[in-house]
């Protein structure tokens, strides 16, 4: 039996998984902010006991959560400190001297995660081709680290000039931190993120530090309360890439966990698209908080080299701190069942960023809320029913959601409670469907070619209409939407990424360092899999250079051949840039030369077989198990909207929309026009329109 657990920032997300039957369980409870724990540990026991089984049966526990992104949003961090080259104390405030929007004359950037009072210069300096100039001093050393203690700095992060082609001067101030200051997690910027780009490279490597502390105790503690369920192995985390770490690999490198979450839902996309033989699949996830986009092209998720978190701006590139990771190429696209809607000072409807969470939560969860949120809009309409939320375990209160939507919306706006809901449903959609346009644009994608696999709690309510509003024509709901992201976690192989720097035009490289790089990356992997139990023939290893026109500020992923690279073989590495160029914006430039920055590979263990049997009913015509009032888009009331539970619709079965689909976690809504099937392996398909 195999475990995975996804905590968000409403619900925790919890799946039992039999190998040997195919078997699946699912468990749903309200997370607990004040100690997620908590509410893991609650879920787990159910869930364990429901399979007839305890903690000790558990093969497999793997873990996803958005502690780390929410403690870089929120300021939650450690109080943490800089040691940098002298002269570049200020790098954090520089950035790239660039404005993410020109005509904004109260431009803003978030703050540094180190105030520069806790900024540090250190005497040395290392050459851009890797040759040193002036070596650091021990004595400086231990006076500005005594300093940063009195000032209580409780961890440190170190990045000194152009550490990513030489890094003994960072390897030594290193050392010196082990007997100066034993007790206190140290970053490296060299064994963090060793890369072209001062400020990217600083500030990964500060966010990795400000995030150690909170890591150390976060992933301990969860670790040791599932262990003392009974749980006889390894807890498991998955990465922003998609891969599986060890509990202390990822307390060295927290910065990897930022799209924990996202990540375990884009590969259930994968998943689900391979069952289903689609190579190009777009995953919509709404949850309680936000909503996600993954693209999967060739049955594979996009992979990225870099990241921003705690945006100023959210849709704005730029307005965010980098981070230097590889991580699966994620789209926060909008607001989730929790955001927060109301009439603003210009007295338009407004959603989100704000979030009702867990606690108090939707106004509807009879916790405390008094302000309307999606979630409570979504049960005015009808498309929720107050008397079977999490299968009935959890009464929603419709008239709480109608005084919350007519106090601060409806009343303030003029209209009747029904439409400032529908107006609250269908700004959600319009603004993720909206943000999904642009990012596809800018990705070169078009969302016509690839039908909408919907999950997430809130994805199934909302999916039709967001594809409708994109041009697509089909909507996939898989089994267990409410609880997708968490299978995720149990198809995710064991693997590990590196990265390094070693820029030049192709026609002149040094390809014998090249080499060395790769082959030093690799055997760092294995090394990294062996100590986790996996060897030799079942690991497999990809390699990619982050590549451009000479002459261009932004760089593509491109997957390298295997083998060991020369001038020789320089064509074929150029043809595979072009091909993936080509691919992503319709046109090459052949008199262009091409430039390579960064070189990476993921070593990875192959991904661990599920078989997930769906118990389907026999074939036999479709029967509501009632009738509700849906309101529609439009304001098309249908009085009489058939409702049917999901588990009594068999393979081949049509429905004529409108129709309501009901399970515990999720809910299923397909429009006056829709046409609903059910397919062999239990997904619905909606066919828009």
């Amino acid at each position: 039996m195999r475990a995975g657990i996804d905590i968000g920032g409403t619900f925790t997300d919890l799946v039992l998984v039999d190998d040997r039957s195919g078997g699946l369980l699912i468990e749903k409870v309200l997370s607990t902010p004040d100690d997620l724990a908590n509410g893991v540990i609650v879920g787990l026991t159910r869930l364990v006991g429901r399979g007839g089984a305890a903690g000790k049966d558990l093969e497999t526990c793997v873990h996803a959560t958005t502690v780390m992104t929410n403690a870089l949003i929120e300021r939650k961090g450690a109080r943490a400190g800089l040691l940098t080259s002298r002269g570049f104390r200020d790098i954090l405030e520089f950035g790239t001297e660039q404005r993410y929007d020109i005509y904004d004359l109260s431009l803003r950037f978030p703050d540094p995660l180190v105030p520069r009072d806790l900024r540090r210069e250190i005497t040395e300096r290392t050459l851009a081709d890797g040759l040193v100039l002036g070596a650091p001093e021990r004595e400086e050393i231990a006076r500005v680290v005594a300093d940063l203690a009195t000032a209580g700095v409780e961890s440190l992060a170190v990045s000194l000039l152009h550490a990513y082609r030489n890094p003994a001067h960072e390897q030594s101030v290193g050392a010196i931190l082990k007997t100066i200051a034993p007790g206190v997690p140290y970053s490296l910027s060299s064994e963090v993120a060793p890369v072209v780009g001062e400020f990217e490279r600083t500030s990964t490597t500060v966010a990795n530090a400000y995030l150690q502390p909170l890591a150390r105790s976060y992933l301990s503690k969860m670790a040791t309360r599932i262990t003392e369920l009974g749980y006889p192995g390894d807890l498991l985390i998955m990465v922003s890439s998609g891969g599986l770490a060890a509990v202390d690999t990822a307390e060295k490198n927290p910065v990897r966990m930022l799209e924990s979450g996202p990540a375990a839902g884009a590969l259930a996309a994968a998943f689900h698209a391979a069952r289903l033989k689609l190579d190009r699949v777009l995953g919509f996830d709404m949850g309680g908080t936000t909503a996600k986009l993954s693209v999967i092209e060739d049955g594979q998720p996009r992979l990225t080299a870099e990241i921003e978190v705690a945006r100023v701006h959210r849709f704005k590139r730029g307005s965010g701190l980098p981070v230097r990771i590889p991580v699966l190429d994620l789209m926060e696209i909008g607001t989730g069942g929790g955001s927060l809607a109301a009439a603003n000072d210009l007295g338009l409807l407004q959603v989100g960023p704000e979030s009702a969470g867990a606690h108090p939560g939707p106004a509807c969860y009879g916790r405390g809320g008094t302000r309307p949120t999606v979630t409570d809009a979504d049960v005015v309409l009808g498309y929720i029913d107050p008397g079977h939320f999490l299968g009935g375990e959890m009464p929603l209160d419709l008239s709480a959601a109608e005084t919350a939507i007519r106090t601060h919306a409806a009343a303030p706006l003029g209209l009747s409670v029904e439409a400032a809901a529908l107006g609250i449903y269908e700004l959600v959609c319009e603004t993720m469907a909206n943000a999904t346009r642009v990012y596809l644009a800018e990705t070169g994608g078009d969302p016509r070619r690839a039908p909408l696999l919907a999950f997430g709690g809130a994805g199934p309510v909302h999916a039709r209409r967001v594809a409708e509003k994109l041009g697509i024509q089909e909507v996939i709901v898989p089994i267990a939407p409410g609880v997708t992201s968490a299978i995720g976690l149990l198809v995710a192989p064991l693997a590990f990424d590196m990265a390094h720097s070693h820029m030049g035009l192709l026609d002149e490289l040094d390809w014998g360092t090249v080499n060395a790089r790769l082959a030093e990356m690799e055997a760092r992997g294995r090394d990294l899999l062996a100590r986790a139990g996996v060897q030799g023939e079942h690991i497999s290893v990809i390699r990619t250079a982050d590549m451009r026109y000479a002459g261009q500020e932004f760089e593509i992923t491109v997957e390298i051949p295997p083998g060991e690279l020369s001038a020789a073989r320089q064509t074929e590495v150029a043809a595979r840039f072009e091909a993936t160029y080509r691919a992503k914006y319709h046109w090459t430039n052949p008199h262009a030369s091409i430039e390579a920055l960064h070189w990476g590979v993921r070593v990875l263990a192959p991904a661990p077989a599920i078989s997930l049997v769906p118990s389907l009913p026999a074939p036999s015509a479709p029967a509501p198990k009632g009738f509700r009032a849906v309101r529609f888009v439009g304001d098309e009331l249908v009085p009489r909207c058939p409702v049917y539970a999901r588990h009594t619709l068999s393979p081949d079965v049509e429905l004529r929309g409108p129709a309501i689909v009901e399970e515990r976690e999720s809910t299923i809504v397909a429009g006056p026009r829709d046409r609903l099937t059910v397919d062999m392996l239990g997904n619905v398909h909606i066919l828009v329109g």
